[in-house]
């Protein structure tokens, strides 16, 4: 995973049953993997900036509006339409359709032009905070001092494992491809535990992972676009810090060390797109290590143009060998990850053996 190398399905809180409602709610929108390919589809304008603060979610969990844009303002609403709203004034909208047995939307901005309410035939439904305004990155207070908890990971073992492995060959991705771009969260305090875990910011990942990054990379750089790597290769022992920090309630988000993750192993990566002028990370439909469901892969929410990011990102992986998470649209596995087996080396002592 990004933020945490999850390997399991469900979110905190309501997360079981929003992940059923939008299975429900947007069957009748085109997945990510059945849609047209990026290569072929013509790069979307940016949303208008009249529309910006409309967009987001609003309403009760078992009932959520999602005010969208494709070219056209829409709306997912009562589980299942899709419709297009006509623009009567700037914060005044009507359904194309009567479909929906609802006529005219209300938006209410706040101070800052982003709505707080959208009132639909005198119903009101608040937004819901789920923007990075709210801050939705998960943050936990550690159970246990983590210079404590790291002392005792780093001399722990790993599970032991019998199958027969490939030969670990953990390669710098920067040094296949200098375009490739780092921002590496656990070599920072901007993590869930705001804690530095990695010495170094580098990410490593096996050769066979690794240079299937660097062909996406060149892929990418018809769009004009590059890879920006967040997390790849993590030791475990930082899984286990992970774990043994982590309440029992959200351990939901991190990776069970008695079993290791697709990161321990060298092949999984947590990555977005940067534009290759401008040098800075392109906007997605959610934010990195996001806790919310805009985070899913095939999340209909958003613009159009931050879609059309995240399918080209997913194409180009995907082309070379790695399979999204499916609940975050910046993780992928590579195939092979299985027949690697659970790494421990510190970034320091891989370069040792190079």
């Amino acid at each position: 995973m990004c933020l945490l190398d999850r390997k399991q399905m469900h979110r905190q809180g309501s997360f079981v049953s929003l992940l059923i409602l939008f299975t429900c709610a947007f069957a009748t929108v085109p997945s990510t993997a059945a849609a047209q390919s990026p290569a072929a589809t013509p790069k979307p304008s940016p949303a208008p900036a009249r529309w910006r603060g409309l967009i987001g979610e609003y309403g009760p969990d078992d009932d959520i509006l999602i005010i969208f844009e494709d070219g056209t303002l829409r709306a997912h609403f009562k589980r299942a339409e899709r419709e297009r709203l006509n623009e009567i004034s700037k914060n005044v909208y009507k359904m194309a359709s009567s479909a929906t047995g609802y006529d005219e939307l209300i938006f209410t901005r706040g101070a800052r032009g982003r709505a707080i309410q959208v009132a639909i035939d005198k119903q009101v439904l608040k937004r819901r905070q789920i923007e990075p305004e709210s801050g939705n990155q998960l943050h936990v207070k550690p159970l246990r001092p983590v210079p404590e908890l790291m002392k005792e990971a780093l001399a722990a073992r790993p599970p032991q494992e019998t199958d027969d492995f490939r030969e670990t060959d953990l390669v710098e991705l920067t040094k296949l491809d200098p375009t490739i771009r780092l921002e590496i969260r656990y070599a920072t305090t901007n993590n869930f535990l705001g804690t530095v875990f990695y010495s170094q910011a580098r990410a490593f990942m096996q050769r066979p992972a690794a240079e299937a990054v660097v062909r996406a990379n060149r892929k990418l750089k018809v769009f004009g676009y590059g890879l920006l790597i967040h997390d790849a290769y993590r030791p475990w022992y930082v899984t286990k810090v992970f774990w043994d920090a982590t309440p029992d309630d959200k351990k939901v988000f991190v990776a069970d060390p008695a079993k290791g993750s697709r990161h321990n192993r060298g092949c999984a990566v947590d990555l977005t797109l940067y534009d290759l002028k401008t040098k800075r990370p392109v906007e997605m439909v959610s934010t990195y290590d996001e806790t919310t469901a805009r985070a899913y892969p095939d999340y209909p929410g958003g613009t159009s143009l931050q879609r059309w990011h995240r399918k080209l990102l997913r194409d180009v992986m995907e082309s070379e060998g790695f399979t999204v998470y499916s609940a975050e649209w910046w993780h992928f596995d590579y195939k092979d990850w299985q027949k690697y087996r659970i790494g421990n080396l510190r970034f320091e002592e891989i370069r040792a053996v190079k």
